[in-house]
């Protein structure tokens, strides 16, 4: 059987390269068949990667079978995966983010959680010497997710081990970091095309605060002025996307990679309170701007409250 290999919903570079990377990983080194599969449409910036590394982009899957061998990466959120995970048989996980529970497997499995950036930071480690086998597309691959998940080390979940991996990757590759991590994040910024709801959607996590759910969704971009001169028809999009996806509120965070700052739309009162208790923000319009925030795992997630 050949296992596969995803991430969450809504895949960013991260949960779009790591499953090629472990797919290669078993199939090739391991010698155990294994697919990478994405659980949606991958971003621009996810889609610029492929392009660039000559990767084929994954098939994307809408549920799995009972009894399809599967490994989890980039995640360990029932909430982001396939409705029939639990029906699966999890082979392993591998994981960058808090537990949040919920997973519920059919024997002892390998999980590897550890506080990087990354998720390919630890995968590297977990290749052991095995990683010098890697082919360019493979370590293209790998610099991109660790370039976007740390925006180019200036997020604060930046560890040494991803900076110093990047690095030793890039020059691998004769790559340099500056002008490329430019051309992802301008692919990121490319988001014309995509409706509201997309847009939305396009980077979000559920998650739960006070017993309110919420869907939060971060853009990241090097061109705020974009979504943001499009903020009256996004907040219009919000309830919608929140009936359609079974959450109480949206709360979407526009991250200027640059200024590194990011503007919450507040479409409502609850939003209101949510930016007023988790970030001591002062709100006065339909906007706030929340100096030095970028992460959503460190910096987002952990202090939301109502």
């Amino acid at each position: 059987m050949t296992i596969k290999v995803f991430g969450h919903m809504a895949p960013d570079t991260d949960s779009t390269g790591a499953p090629l990377i472990w797919a290669w990983y078993l199939s090739e080194i391991k010698g155990t068949p294994a697919e990478a599969k994405l659980l949606g449409e991958p971003n621009t910036e996810a889609a610029f990667v492929l392009e660039r590394w000559s990767l084929d982009k994954p098939e994307i899957i809408a549920d799995v079978a009972a009894g399809d061998q599967v490994v989890i990466v980039d995640t360990n959120n029932p909430a982001e995966l396939p409705a029939s995970i639990g029906s699966a048989d999890i082979l392993e996980i591998i994981d960058h983010h808090k537990l949040v529970g919920g997973l519920e497997t059919s024997g002892p499995i390998n999980i590897t959680v550890r506080p990087v950036a990354c998720t390919v930071t630890i995968m590297h480690d977990l290749m052991g010497d095995d990683a010098a086998k890697m082919p360019e597309n493979i370590k293209g691959a790998m610099l991109s997710c660790i370039l976007s998940d740390t925006l180019e080390f200036r997020s604060p979940t930046t560890t040494d081990a991803d900076k110093a991996l990047a690095q030793s990757l890039a020059t691998d590759l004769g790559v340099d970091i500056s002008a490329y991590a430019a051309e992802m994040f301008a692919a990121k910024s490319d988001v014309s095309a995509f409706s509201d709801a997309e847009l939305i959607r396009m980077d979000s996590k559920k998650y739960e605060v006070g017993g309110t759910n919420f869907r939060v969704s971060v853009l990241e971009t090097t061109a705020p002025e974009i979504p943001l001169g499009r903020k009256a028809s996004l907040i219009a999009s919000m309830p919608e996307v929140a009936k359609e996806d079974g959450v109480d509120e949206v709360l979407l965070f526009v991250v200027d990679i640059i200024k590194e700052e990011a503007t919450l739309l507040v479409p409502n009162d609850t939003v209101k309170a949510v930016a007023e208790k988790s970030f001591g923000a002062t709100v006065s319009g339909d906007s706030v701007v929340l100096p030095g925030i970028m992460s959503r795992k460190k910096q987002i997630i952990p202090n939301l409250a109502l």
